[in-house]
């Protein structure tokens, strides 16, 4: 998992008023939405596309898309109109100036607890011993968490190696004394073999305990809970100590939330602000997105067809995100899939 560093403020700096008369969207016209090349953003912008189209009667069209050429664009040349999906660390200078210049908006939080990392556990081993869910359960429980090779230490699983998380976990592993609790980290070598160790120790109902991130199909499959510290997040020493190799001193913080934010255009909230209304209201929860992908993965779905499988699944889900009469024009769209 790549840097998932600080949080950003969520600020309009625009008002979009949106009258009921306004509302209607009579002139949405056309919508250009980006189709970024990840799981989550690619179900998004589908989804985006058919709400738009069956709801709101836009023409929506999918460009591709990825993260610093799409902001890019954004700014430079108002295209695409809409960014489903972008985790705003990356970019945040730059979204910030186009914020700033009047061109763009934080449209709202498309995973609404941001993105996760933490420590964790199996469920059923809480299920067990609940005093797992925190840190100093482990700790107390280390003989639990058997080590791959050595009879008399404890394994932890760490971050493999060159990605940013193997710094912030090495330090955590290190501020919250597991060392002294007979835990050694190991290193999985690969994002795939840490993976494949959680889900050979989920199929086996066996001990594990170490780094992962949400969301993603692993989460969506396993149910697993966030050891928590006991601390908090301090954003200000995980940003320039925790993520920092060469910081001495590392002390304890939960790891905070990434913000995952749906960029729009400033002209595209003017000219459709109920089609606005809606990409600043839809959101899923991490456990939602983390289910949805592991449907994705295991039926090797793409962006299409997750969306149809979303749409005719968790209607509940969408029909929170629209006010009763977009709702039911987008059930009559459902019900011809």
């Amino acid at each position: 998992m790549k840097a998932l560093l600080t949080s950003l403020p969520l600020a309009l700096a625009l008002s979009v008023p949106l009258t009921a008369q306004a509302a209607d969207d009579t002139s949405c016209g056309k919508v250009i939405i980006a189709d970024m090349n990840w799981n989550t953003a690619t179900l998004m912008a589908h989804i985006d596309q058919f709400v738009l189209q069956n709801a709101y009667g836009c023409t929506a069209e999918l460009v591709p898309g990825d993260s610093v050429p799409t902001s890019t664009s954004m700014i430079e040349k108002g295209e695409p109109d809409i960014a489903p999906e972008l985790w705003t660390n990356s970019s945040k200078a730059q979204l910030d100036q186009g914020v700033k210049e009047g061109r763009l908006l934080y449209a709202g939080k498309v995973l609404s607890e941001g993105g996760e990392e933490g420590f964790w556990v199996p469920k059923y081993m809480v299920d067990q011993y609940p005093e797992l869910a925190t840190i100093d359960g482990v700790r107390k429980h280390a003989d639990l968490f058997d080590h791959p090779e050595y009879d008399d230490r404890s394994a932890f699983y760490g971050c493999p190696a060159g990605w940013v998380c193997q710094i912030t976990a090495g330090h955590l592993f290190n501020a919250l004394n597991l060392e002294d609790a007979g835990f050694e980290m190991v290193d999985p070598g690969s994002g795939a073999a840490l993976t494949g160790s959680l889900a050979k120790a989920y199929d086996r109902k066996a001990p594990w305990f170490g780094y992962y991130w949400a969301p993603t199909p692993v989460m969506g499959k396993y149910p697993m809970v966030k050891v928590d510290f006991g601390t908090g997040v301090d954003l200000e020493h995980y940003r320039n100590c925790t993520t920092q190799a060469d910081c001495t001193s590392p002390h304890v913080t939960q790891y905070p939330a990434a913000p995952v934010h749906s960029i729009t255009t400033t002209d595209f909230a003017k000219k459709a602000p109920a089609a606005y209304q809606y990409i600043a209201t839809r959101s899923f929860t991490n456990q939602q997105m983390s289910t949805l992908l592991a449907w994705m993965e295991d039926n090797q779905a793409d962006g299409e067809y997750a969306m149809e499988h979303f749409m005719l699944t968790y209607p509940d889900i969408w029909q929170e995100w629209l006010p009763a009469d977009r709702a039911e024009n987008l059930k009559r769209a459902v019900d011809r899939l």
